[in-house]
């Protein structure tokens, strides 16, 4: 996948997927790779055969697990159908729940783990945005923090955290103070009225999440051809 502020260019051939795992083995200097991402879908190619490819991948000991990130429903049973997918990895966080109607159910259905990537909502529940860009007569979510002891940012991970034992979130970050925090995150406990109590509030978020480009490479967008025979 190539990508700049404008356009976005997503290449799933078998060759070009090959290409890049035999790359990044030289790179790192390892013989296999835990797991393989499929990051963006190619729409143009169909999914049995960039799968088929990482399949002889796995048969050769190259990639030991096969991921896909921003799939759709369709994608993701076809791609399952040629060889277990083992997670896959979307934006889920508070303020971005849509793929709880469809991905979700449909993930649990196939044993499929789910990677959720801005689990803090790009930043916006670890930083100022909270309390700063808000009218301060909101329902604000730090004021659930403070309820349960914990920043803002630890709570909406443990939203996360608590949505099941294959949810595994990646928020990023550069600093290790953050890090820290997040970690704390852990030891934040919910039950299923706190769960409810906190995603109530933003429930009705609306929005695309980032720009047309990047939306039109995500799991909305991500059906494929059907396989030729």
């Amino acid at each position: 996948m190539k990508m700049d502020s404008n356009t976005v260019t997503v290449n799933g051939t078998p060759e070009y997927a090959r290409s890049c795992c035999e790359a990044s083995l030289q790179r790192l200097g390892v013989d296999y790779i835990d797991l393989y991402y499929q990051h963006r879908i190619d729409t143009t190619v169909p999914i049995e055969d960039t799968m088929g490819e990482l399949k002889k991948l796995v048969e050769e000991g190259k990639i030991k697990y096969i991921g896909l990130s921003e799939a759709s429903a369709d994608t993701i049973r076809r791609a399952h159908a040629v060889h277990p997918i083992t997670a896959l990895q979307l934006e889920w966080s508070l303020w971005t729940r849509e793929i709880e109607q469809d991905i979700l159910p449909l993930c649990m259905e196939l044993g499929i783990g789910i990677v959720p990537y801005s689990p803090l909502g790009r930043g916006f529940f670890g930083g100022k945005g909270v309390t700063e860009s808000i009218p301060a007569d909101s329902f604000l979510i730090e004021k659930l923090a403070e309820k349960h002891g914990c920043k803002s940012s630890q709570l909406a991970l443990a939203w996360i955290n608590h949505q099941g034992d294959d949810v595994v979130p990646i928020p990023g970050t550069t600093k290790t103070k953050n890090l820290d925090i997040n970690l704390g995150s852990l030891d934040v406990k919910l039950n299923r009225d706190d769960l409810s109590e906190i995603a109530e509030p933003i429930s009705e978020v609306t929005g695309e999440r980032t720009t047309d480009a990047f939306v039109r490479c995500t799991w909305k967008f991500a059906d494929t051809p059907p396989k030729r025979t």
